[in-house]
């Protein structure tokens, strides 16, 4: 079942774009002969429009506070705005799984290569056309449309950008290295975090404040459409998948990847247990311990962007080889180990390491006192943190990391391995989008609104401890799939990527 079998070169069968086939004659290739340096380019390849496309993606979050008003205009109230720019943000993730079907159907049928290259340039063209918004005193209501628009072609894009980049690199990766090698494209989310940042932060700092928030906000979004030529540019040049290629040419490729993968009962129940097993709570564990965290130290705990951006980006530097060292141990212990124990972290230590950080932020002081605007409505006073312990901070965000490490490092090759070549893509790129985008995504704005409305309180106790109300979310759904994973996971690892790899 596993002995390994000769496949039809996919390097010599399928010509780049632009490009001329000269594959005719039949070339014997395996996927555990593959050379390393080929190996290499096209993770190299994948990983740089991957990281592109969650840089374009998270540029949006993070510039939530100061587009929000710019883009949907003023209530009066910040909290109101930041939570409608959340709920934008996270309707790109809504739609998601849709792009995930959209895409993984094209990757199935048309091969997975055309299909990336494609989510690139809708991802890039989006975030490009969102810095040339007019603001909405300018257009109005026009202005809140086209962002929505814009993100839904995101979130659609991306549904489709994460399995194929995965898909393509597994399927060229040996069977016994195939974690260590897929954990690189796991990289590519946190990079692609940290990228908006530094470009964000290096922006506002070279540009001043005001300047930034009157329109210098825009130059992030703007250079996503040099970033994506020079990927598109980059990635024009691979060639087809080996295993999709020789499917493809043997004519074992589905004629209906949508309904072999969820009506077909035993590839329906992978789907399901993969979802709520684990991408579920892996989708929450990542959003809370990288992006709720950023989130909270500025919003809640008051911390300077700079502050906040220094803790962040230096805990995920720290604890971005351990995508790679959990990726790779999978392939030795096996998958389900690693992310049961990255979930189970992630529920029993997140309320801890929060309440952490709320203390070595500092006490809270007001900056300005409680004042009357002219409407008569109450403006509350401005409360900043004083003397925070960055090192100290810095060591908890590390941790929450390195949760995520665990959970998402191994996930990409435990979910490449479940299912068959002719419907992998389609298969594995549901349930990681509705656990991510739909579990995952939404904890910035569930969790903002459960602290707003405990703040809001009649409850002394409920009140006093608002701060951390929001954490409930993500910690209930990564317990409930640590439960569900442990009980019906199987720990498939280093299976040979065939048709009947399920009954391996």
């Amino acid at each position: 079942m596993h002995q390994n079998l000769p496949q039809r070169d996919a390097y010599a069968g399928t010509a780049p774009v632009g490009g001329s086939s000269s594959s005719d004659e039949a070339v014997t290739h395996d996927n555990n002969a593959v050379s390393t340096s080929k190996i290499w380019q096209v993770i190299t390849a994948s990983s740089v429009g991957t990281v592109i496309e969650w840089y374009d993606f998270y540029i949006f979050g993070s510039l939530a506070a100061i587009i929000g008003p710019v883009l949907f205009g003023s209530t009066g109230k910040i909290e109101d705005t930041i939570l409608g720019t959340l709920a934008v943000f996270g309707a790109g993730f809504v739609v998601r799984p849709f792009g995930a079907l959209f895409f993984g159907r094209i990757g199935d049928l048309v091969g997975r290569k055309y299909t990336f290259l494609l989510t690139l340039l809708i991802m890039g063209g989006a975030t490009f056309v969102t810095g040339l918004i007019p603001s909405y005193d300018k257009i109005g209501i026009a202005a809140p449309v086209i962002v929505t628009i814009l993100r839904l072609l995101q979130g659609l894009a991306l549904g489709g950008e994460y399995g194929g980049a995965t898909t393509y690199v597994a399927e060229h990766s040996p069977d016994n290295k195939r974690g260590y090698y897929t954990s690189f494209i796991q990289i590519t989310a946190t990079a692609g975090l940290l990228l908006s940042i530094l470009v964000i932060i290096v922006t506002r700092k070279t540009m001043g404040e005001e300047a930034f928030k009157e329109w210098g906000w825009r130059i992030p979004f703007l250079l996503s459409g040099l970033l994506v030529i020079a990927s598109y540019y980059i990635r024009r040049k691979l060639h087809e998948s080996p295993l999709f290629a020789k499917a493809k040419s043997e004519g074992k490729t589905s004629a209906n990847p949508l309904r072999e993968s969820f009506v077909n009962p035993v590839n329906r129940r992978l789907v399901l247990i993969s979802l709520f097993g684990a991408t579920m709570g892996q989708g929450v564990v990542w959003y809370t311990g990288q992006f709720y965290a950023y989130s909270f130290m500025q919003n809640t705990l008051k911390l300077d962007l700079v502050d906040a951006s220094l803790v962040l980006c230096i805990a995920l530097i720290l604890a971005t080889p351990f995508f790679v060292y959990f990726g790779s141990l999978s392939d030795r212990i096996g998958r389900k180990k690693i992310i049961m124990m990255g979930l189970l972290c992630g529920a029993l230590f997140t309320f801890p390491i929060f309440y952490g950080l709320k203390q070595f932020a500092g006490p809270l002081t007001e900056v300005t006192a409680a004042t009357v605007d002219a409407t008569g409505k109450a403006v509350p006073a401005v409360m900043k943190a004083l003397s925070p312990n960055l090192f100290a901070m810095t060591a908890l965000t590390f941790c929450l990391v390195l949760f995520v490490t665990m959970a998402y490092g191994p996930i990409a090759a435990y979910l490449v391995e479940l299912f068959p070549t002719k419907v992998r893509y389609t298969s594995l790129s549901l349930p990681y989008h509705i656990g991510n985008g739909v579990f995952g995504g939404f904890v910035p704005l569930i969790a903002t609104a459960l602290t707003l409305r405990a703040a809001a309180s009649d409850t002394p106790f409920i009140k006093e401890h608002s701060t951390l109300a929001g954490l409930v979310y993500p910690v209930g759904i990564a317990l409930i799939c640590w439960f569900i994973g442990q009980a019906l996971m199987k720990d498939v690892r280093n299976v040979r990527l065939m048709e009947d790899n399920q009954t391996a």
